[in-house]
């Protein structure tokens, strides 16, 4: 019986590093994908700091109180 338990913790073991291993090679591909797309961003998707737009700043909502119309 114990043997069944070392046998099925190995298993797991090794599904888990597998599992890591796979994990670490689509991130690498992912990071070798956004270093291919270069500096200039050419192909990132673009965000309103890289579009050259600015969004002013928000505003918090004014407070009135219960006795005043607003």
């Amino acid at each position: 019986m114990a043997h069944e338990k070392d046998s099925q913790d190995n298993q797991k073991a090794e599904r888990l590093a597998a599992a890591l291993r796979a994990n670490l090679a689509r991130r690498k591909a992912q990071a070798r994908g956004r270093r291919a797309a270069g500096p200039d961003g050419a192909d990132a998707p673009q965000t309103p700091a890289s579009a050259g737009t600015v969004k002013p700043p928000l505003r918090e909502p004014a407070i009135v109180p219960d006795d005043e119309p607003g």
